[in-house]
């Protein structure tokens, strides 16, 4: 794998409106999506979109240990006066997936989904998210198991597992009438294979600079397993799989699928 080649490793206040006389943010929409697909991949370097591939199933079924993705590092960039027209940019919205790196150990990189954006206050009551007062559907969250944790389901509380001193943090002084309030220049993220994934429970929050960008495209997907992947060399297990079983592994219904948020209101 060359160095570009870089992979995500997982362990397994709403926004004002913008006053009238300001004009709306451009939307990426169907049309601009795929053209900054093709852009991406035709002239694209890693100043521009990364590949990464996933190692783990924090994000199932979203997305799937093996799936191989280009990043969009352009979305959530600081728009200039003339590139915001050309590549129309969005702040991390609820319900986006990020990439991101991991606050424990930045050298690792992570992708979950983003649950709350500054200023959200969040809670867990049986599994089930409370964004801000309101139930909240999640359609694209799967829950593996069927007992109820103490902490992970019912959520902040007294942590009965070990979590990272960020996460203390969190706890400690982020928390108001049993909601956690996300501060400024922060973001609260989760996985959606919501019963195994650590994240913003077990870590803290996310701070806005460690975000690299937003998952843009399955490029390729491949049945392997995690320990095939989580390692940054390639082992000669893992390429004599790949030659024996290239066409039957190879995931061919995901290929080239763009990879979308989910809009949390």
């Amino acid at each position: 794998m060359d160095q570009d080649q870089n992979k995500v490793v997982l362990e397994d206040a709403e926004r004002p409106e913008a006053p009238e006389h300001h004009r709306p943010e451009p939307q990426r929409g169907f049309i601009a999506e795929w053209t900054v697909t093709i852009i991406l991949l035709l002239f694209g370097t890693t100043s521009l979109v990364q590949a990464f591939v996933i190692p783990t199933g924090s994000m199932e079924d979203t997305l799937l240990i093996g799936d191989h993705l280009l990043v969009d590092k352009l979305a959530f960039s600081p728009p200039g006066p003339v590139s915001r027209h050309v590549l129309p940019y969005t702040d991390v919205k609820r319900g986006d997936i990020i990439v991101f790196r991991y606050p424990v150990d930045i050298r690792q990189t992570f992708v979950k989904r983003a649950i709350g954006v500054p200023g959200d206050r969040i809670r867990l009551v049986d599994k089930q998210l409370i964004l801000n007062g309101n139930r909240v559907k999640e359609p694209y969250v799967y829950h593996k198991t069927e007992y109820v944790d103490s902490y992970r389901d019912n959520f902040p509380g007294e942590p009965n597992v070990h979590v990272a001193d960020s996460a203390q943090d969190m706890l400690a002084n982020h928390v108001r009438n049993g909601e956690v309030v996300v501060p400024p220049g922060s973001i609260f993220a989760m996985g959606d294979n919501r019963d195994s994934s650590l994240d913003s429970r077990y870590w803290g929050f996310v701070p806005r600079d460690n975000i690299i960008g937003k998952p843009l495209i399955i490029y390729w997907s491949y049945d392997a397993p995690t320990e095939a992947l989580a390692d940054p060399s390639i082992s000669i297990t893992h390429i004599v799989d790949l030659v024996m079983h290239f066409p039957t592994k190879t995931r061919w219904g995901r290929t080239f699928n763009l990879i979308h948020g989910y809009p949390l209101k």
